[in-house]
């Protein structure tokens, strides 16, 4: 299956599961669904970046957090977390929730992100194993250099990250 024909979670503003919906479609609508995103970090205190593969339907080229998507109608968030996380970066390692947050950011080719968003962490020291379907590169960076680049070129950011960035200071 085409993962825009994939179905996510519609839910409301505290979570609550309303529906179903393709990933496209509920893309297109702005459909608030829900969401996770996962920071690793390794020994160093140095965040595991992952820089998305350049197809992707939206953000494609963008640096972001170390791996983030949608859990399937069913399935537990942080198992959703898990299973992404060896997909994406053939990383199996524990996490912890950290906050969830909302967002919404509209994109130029008329794609809109409105996601309530499980934010995880994690600790991880080795080199990942890239899915290249789904990253095209990654890098770690200590969160100084991360905060120095993100505001001399926040254009080669995702929107989410940027908001995770500030949360977590």
């Amino acid at each position: 299956m085409n993962s825009l024909n994939e179905q996510v979670v519609l839910v409301d503003r505290n979570d609550n599961r309303i529906g179903l919906m393709e990933k496209l479609e509920a893309h297109e609508k702005g459909l608030l669904h829900r969401a996770f995103s996962v920071l690793l970090f390794n020994n160093q205190k140095e965040l595991l970046l992952q820089q998305r593969a350049f197809d992707k339907y939206h953000c494609g080229g963008l640096w972001t957090n170390t791996c983030c998507s949608h859990p399937h109608p069913g399935e537990d968030v942080k198992d959703a977390a898990l299973r992404r996380l060896r997909e994406e970066m053939g990383i199996e390692c524990d996490l912890k929730k950290s906050f969830e947050f909302i967002y919404r950011a509209e994109f130029d080719n008329g794609l809109t992100e409105h996601e309530y968003d499980h934010v995880f962490t994690g600790t991880f020291s080795g080199a990942p194993v890239i899915n290249l379907h789904e990253v095209a590169d990654w890098k770690y960076l200590s969160r100084e250099a991360l905060q120095i680049d993100m505001t001399k070129h926040p254009e080669n950011y995702t929107p989410w990250f940027k908001i995770i960035i500030d949360k977590m200071r």
